[in-house]
């Protein structure tokens, strides 16, 4: 049988790389930046793997322009990445600063010249710690309105020259690790801070969206969700079905199913009610909706859950790979290139007629220089897996690596390595792998996918 080829997705398939402002750019206090509750979370004992932080990270605040040279010498068509709230508004609100709003247009100009197309993420997780520290940052309503100035100030400024936007980045991810586990920042624990913060980033992602489209009304407007398809342990088991549903009303509809105009997934998780019931204002079951032009996927693995009575809340948790005597990659998930396929089908059904992004994807490895065919052999099976589902008539349009660079994987500091390109921690030399020459060979319809 003859491999898949790039062409094979269609000539409007949008193809690309995917990085974040804290992991990648350093320069945390450079040129008026502020800090963010990242900058301030990896000073505190404890929390990241060999205390490492983001203060350096793989310079890219300094050195974009060889960055996107190399880019463009893989051949790559898109490049997402995100805009730091804290760069360009030092206090998260006010005065911005006219060194951040500079370092963006150059980023985006670069790209331009290099005829990349640059795929703009709004907040990847980097809040500026002045807003945290005023007022609670994301649990308290006052956010809503400090982040939508924020995304007016980037869509006046950048609107004429960017045409993908992304509001947030997994607002599960963040809100949930952050604000109800403590492990992320800004280290805040219990529902008390998780439910106020699912709420007003809900808000935010649905007023976002709308103000995008107001104001841009020529650009693509999108946002992106984690997912991870749920599974029960033990299929034929009632609690084990349960405890799967519950965990998926949380992980994979959480935020998608009040966009899309359902509210929260209070059906298969009554509790969830209680969002609404304490921190709801007349008009937000109106405001929660709003219709983005794509969905951004992104998507790395499956779960597993089995039921737990100890658990709170959930009554599940997952059994981790190591357990199930399934491969698993250095971020302990199981290696499941099957779960792309049916993360598209499962955000498909929400609206078959809104396209679907991968807006990220990878494998991730250790101790790894430039030899890497085990992500090789996971891009060829989960690629299959997208073309597959687009096959089926699934409105998926694009396919976003994480990431570029092996950069800093927040509590995991650099110990998991997630790039197409090595990057040497002592002098930050950038080095291709295999994985990066393979890409940039599909990609030019010189590699297939076997």
């Amino acid at each position: 049988m003859q491999g898949i080829r790039r062409a094979d997705f269609g000539p409007g398939f949008h193809w690309g790389v995917a990085v974040s402002a804290y992991q990648i750019e350093g320069g945390w206090d450079a040129d008026g930046k502020g800090p963010s509750i990242w900058d301030a979370f990896v000073r505190r004992p404890g929390k990241i793997d060999r205390r490492e932080t983001g203060d350096v990270a793989c310079d890219f605040y300094h050195q974009y322009l060889e960055d996107i040279q190399l880019l463009k010498e893989l051949s790559i068509p898109a490049f997402r990445f995100s805009l730091s709230w804290p760069r360009i508004l030092p206090q998260g609100r006010g005065e911005p600063n006219p060194a951040g709003l500079a370092f963006y247009h150059q980023v985006i100009d670069a790209c331009l010249a290099a005829n990349i197309e640059p795929w703009v993420t709004l907040y990847h997780w980097d809040l500026p710690l002045a807003l945290e520290e005023g007022y609670g940052g994301w649990t308290n309503r006052r956010i809503v309105d400090d982040f939508l100035a924020y995304v007016r100030l980037c869509a006046q400024e950048y609107g004429q020259k960017v045409k993908y936007w992304m509001v947030l980045n997994e607002p599960l991810a963040f809100t949930a690790l952050g604000y109800l586990l403590g492990i992320h920042a800004p280290g805040r624990r219990g529902l008390k801070n998780f439910f106020p913060a699912v709420h007003h980033v809900a808000l935010a992602q649905a007023e976002g969206i709308r103000l995008l489209k107001n104001l841009l009304p020529k650009a693509q407007v999108g946002t992106t969700f984690s997912t991870s398809p749920v599974f029960p342990y033990r299929p034929d088991h009632p609690r084990d079905q349960a405890a799967a549903r519950r965990y998926d009303a949380v992980l994979n509809r959480l935020f998608v199913e009040p966009l899309m105009g359902r509210g929260y997934p209070v059906d298969a998780f009554p509790e969830l009610a209680e969002i609404s019931r304490r921190y709801a204002q007349p008009g937000d079951a109106e405001r929660l909706a709003a219709r983005p032009d794509f969905l951004g996927i992104q998507n790395y693995s499956r779960e597993v859950v089995k039921y737990h009575a100890l658990v709170p809340w959930i009554k599940g948790r997952p059994v981790p790979p190591q357990r199930r005597a399934v491969p698993y990659q250095a971020m302990g998930w199981e290696v499941f290139p099957e779960s792309v396929y049916l993360a598209l089908k499962q955000f498909a059904q929400y609206d078959p007629t809104l396209p679907l992004v991968i807006t990220e994807s990878g494998f991730a490895a250790e101790k790894e220089t430039t030899d890497d065919p085990a992500r090789i052999a996971y891009l060829q099976a989960v690629l299959k897996q997208v073309y597959r589902a687009q096959k089926e008539g699934l409105p998926v349009q694009g396919y976003f690596i994480w990431t570029f660079l092996d950069n800093f994987e927040w509590a995991e500091g650099y110990r998991p390595q997630f790039g197409l390109v090595y990057v040497d921690r002592a002098t930050l030399a950038r080095k291709p792998k295999r994985s990066a020459y393979w890409y940039r060979d599909f990609l030019r319809g010189e590699a297939t996918l076997e």
